[in-house]
């Protein structure tokens, strides 16, 4: 090969490819110690080297100098080519792959050039193909936004959450339901965030229908959930918009959970929260006309909210709690070896159920109650058997709700027979 023809193709490779330069020689290196194995034995000691300054190539076999004639003579020129391409491919592919690693669960913007379905799990999915900068990617419709519809030569934006090798090629995969992405358009939409005034504490995420965020800020002088909003909500208008009219609450961040999970059950009004640091569980209390709201639709409230603060939120009003300790009380003194002491002191820890003594670490019980090894194998097992007869029971009783009442067949009566307690001419209803 003409030397300054190959530093001209390692220069358009490393300008078109955005491939560095050193990686381009090793691959050219690499290919013709290949090709020349081929000829002199794969078991052979080949050493080539290209000269970086002027492209001339230079190569020892066993320690023995190849001269320029033999190393044309022995090594296929059209065997040295093909290799060549398939290293630099495979240079590339690395290039790429590195490239898009580095933007894991970072915003990239691109157009939808193509649109696939596939048969996935008995029925049919859309697959997208994405147009970016220098490559293409997917993006699956479990990534999507549900309800939300993207059209050809549309331009969208989306999270890299997945990058691996395929052969010779990059697959990579975008989504737009990660809560990274929605992360990366409070980033990009409100300056204050970029700048670290404002820190993103936690997001919720369920894609299509709702998020929480809990947001702090740095700056006493600045209110983060104001920040975020904006003037007249023209801030979190734009990423609504984006996120196809996805519900969006912003509520401060607290360490205090009995401060945070308030924030967190928002807009519901919460009048207690009670604490159990032993099931990881807060018991919010509120009034009866909050319930519902607390809860949220099909208990998304409750859960995000659960999601946000990384504690089990328990909905009750005051009576249901009430309710719930007498019952445990009754429940726990039934079982051999607890006192009435030892199961005021359980509930009091947040446990109500046989279910959640079930799980109760035997070390902490061992201590609660000053019990032995024995005894408190004892009192878990037998918690272990409620807890199952009492699920086993809701079982029942769920599916006896879902049988349709069996009404009595209505009896027919001929339109020219009256009924016994119809006389004959009486209309009948």
């Amino acid at each position: 090969m003409n030397p300054s023809e190959l530093l001209r193709i390692v220069d358009a490779i490393h300008r078109d490819k955005n491939i560095d330069k050193e990686v381009v020689f090793a691959g050219i290196e690499a290919a013709l110690v290949i090709a020349a194995k081929k000829h002199y034995g794969e078991d052979q000691e080949i050493v080539i080297r290209v000269n970086r300054e002027n492209g001339t190539i230079t190569g020892t076999h066993n320690g023995i100098e190849i001269t320029p004639e033999e190393m044309a003579e022995r090594i296929g020129a059209q065997t040295a080519k093909q290799i060549i391409i398939q290293k630099i491919r495979e240079a590339e592919r690395d290039a790429l792959y590195a490239e898009y690693k580095e933007l894991m669960y970072q915003l990239v913007t691109g157009v939808v050039h193509r649109i696939d379905t596939i048969p996935r799990h008995d029925r049919k999915v859309k697959i997208l193909t994405i147009a970016l900068s220098n490559t293409e990617a997917i993006l699956p419709e479990w990534e999507m936004i549900p309800g939300q519809q993207l059209h050809l030569n549309e331009r969208i934006r989306a999270i890299v959450c997945d990058v691996k090798k395929k052969g010779t090629k990059v697959h990579i995969e975008l989504s737009r339901t990660r809560v990274q992405f929605v992360e990366r358009l409070f980033e990009q939409e409100i300056p204050e965030i970029a700048d670290g005034v404002i820190q993103i504490r936690a997001i919720a995420r369920e894609a299509g229908y709702r998020t929480k965020v809990a947001v702090s800020s740095t700056d006493p002088r600045v209110d983060p959930v104001g920040a975020c909003v904006g003037i007249r909500g023209n801030r979190i208008k734009n990423i609504v918009e984006e996120l196809g009219g996805e519900r969006i609450d912003i509520v401060p961040y607290s360490d205090d959970m009995q401060k945070m999970v308030p924030n967190a059950l928002q807009p519901a009004e919460v009048e207690e929260v009670i604490l159990c640091p032993m099931l990881g569980r807060a018991i919010a209390l509120v009034r009866e006309d909050q319930l519902s709201l607390a809860i949220g639709k099909r208990g998304q409230n409750v859960r995000l909210a659960s999601k946000l603060c990384g504690w089990d939120i328990d909905i009750m009003t005051q009576p249901e709690l009430d309710q719930r300790i007498e019952k445990a009380m009754a429940d726990f003194t039934s079982l051999e070896g607890i006192s009435e002491e030892l199961a005021e002191r359980l509930i009091g820890e947040g446990f109500l159920t046989f279910d959640d003594l079930s799980v109760i670490e035997p070390s902490a019980l061992m201590a609660m109650g000053n019990l032995t090894e024995d005894q408190v194998t004892q009192i878990i097992e037998q918690a272990e058997q409620r807890a199952e007869e009492a699920e086993k029971l809701a079982a029942q009783e769920k599916q006896r709700a879902k049988q349709p009442e069996q009404q009595p067949a209505a009896a027919t009566v001929s339109p020219e027979q009256p009924t016994p307690d119809q006389s004959p001419g009486t209309p009948t209803t």
